[in-house]
């Protein structure tokens, strides 16, 4: 157990001060959104300095009211809330994915508007402002299309090398997308941000569902949170009702796939992990849009291609399923 000062550290049960990782949470909640910026702010360690919206699971605006009625629920009311991009940067209208979130994001549960109001300044502009703040500490969690980022790294060309980490959930690497065959649902929602953003240079963790869908929640899993005292454990209850639905229907799968929650998992625990180092791309035409392809450095090309004289990112190559589940499961049914 830690205990969380105002300074910016916690305190250990050995009584020694550790400062906590700063973070921001770019996202789209979302019903996996939900419940991983529900255990970051269970994360004593963690210093969340906001969070910042995009459409995706929900529009825009509404990711903004989630997140805002988020962190009331979590008793931070305080902490901003930056409103991003309505659209992707080429694309027009996005798609949103209420068919698996239902039509307010959190599984139908209609919880009432949050009273606290958004960030005056916009999701790019917080980004970059927070990172520069504190360069080589701030690290992103990005839940969601990359298209705040991808206009972060825009708007400010140091933002690369001044951010600490940034992961990513995104892309299905050597495995079939959720969109289509070919493309995973945060790449295909804006293609050109993620390859603005996987090609710029900064220390990037990418987790695709192919690592993300080896995690299930089943059944049986989500009757032990209903039943437990976690602080959250009825909301997200409630919540993964609609959400366990749409996967029996979608997948054949009795339970829920925990996208969100691994990826924050990755964010604190990496060591629960491994990694492959290499360069992505990700294809922005044709029947493939959003299939994200990594150079695994195993052949020396005899002349330059599109991966070429670009920085290799770390993606999640191998997951240890049961100490995430356990790592989960533990978080969302904590008092």
């Amino acid at each position: 157990m830690s205990i969380v000062q105002s300074d910016g550290f916690s305190v250990s049960d050995n009584g020694f001060e550790k400062r906590r990782e700063k973070i921001i949470i770019d996202t789209d909640p979302g019903i996996d959104d939900s419940m991983a910026i529900l255990m970051a702010f269970q994360s004593p360690e963690l210093e969340i300095l906001g969070l910042t919206t995009i459409f995706g699971n929900v529009t825009t605006e509404d990711a903004t009211r989630n997140a805002l009625l988020l962190c009331e629920i979590a008793g931070c009311p305080d902490v901003p809330v930056a409103e991003g991009s309505p659209e992707a940067l080429k694309r027009g209208e996005p798609r949103i994915a209420d068919f698996i979130h239902g039509s307010d994001g959190m599984g139908n549960t209609f919880i009432p508007p949050p009273k606290t109001k958004k960030s005056d300044k916009s999701a790019p502009e917080f980004l970059v402002d927070k990172v520069s703040e504190y360069p080589g500490e701030v690290s992103i969690l990005a839940l969601g299309p990359l298209t705040n980022l991808a206009l972060a790294v825009k708007r400010d060309s140091s933002f690369a090398s001044k951010v600490k980490r940034i992961v990513i959930l995104g892309g299905a690497f050597f495995a079939l997308g959720n969109v289509n065959p070919a493309a995973e649902a945060n790449i295909y929602g804006d293609p050109e941000a993620a390859d603005i953003v996987f090609t710029c240079g900064a220390n990037i963790d990418v987790v695709g569902i192919n690592i993300t869908t080896q995690v299930k929640m089943t059944d049986m899993h989500l009757d032990k949170l209903r039943q437990s005292s976690g602080k959250y454990a009825q909301l997200i209850s409630d919540m993964c009702k609609f959400y366990r639905d749409w996967h029996v229907k979608s997948d054949g799968v009795y339970g829920i796939f925990l996208h969100d929650p691994v990826s924050f998992v990755a964010l604190v625990r990496p060591d629960l992990f491994t990694f492959k180092k290499g360069v992505v791309r990700v294809e922005t035409q044709g029947i493939c849009v959003g299939h994200t392809l990594m150079d695994q450095g195993l052949k020396k090309w005899n002349s330059s291609n599109p991966w070429s004289e670009f920085s290799p990112v770390s993606v999640a190559w191998t997951v240890n399923v049961d100490e995430v589940l356990n790592y989960v499961t533990e978080i969302l049914m904590k008092p």
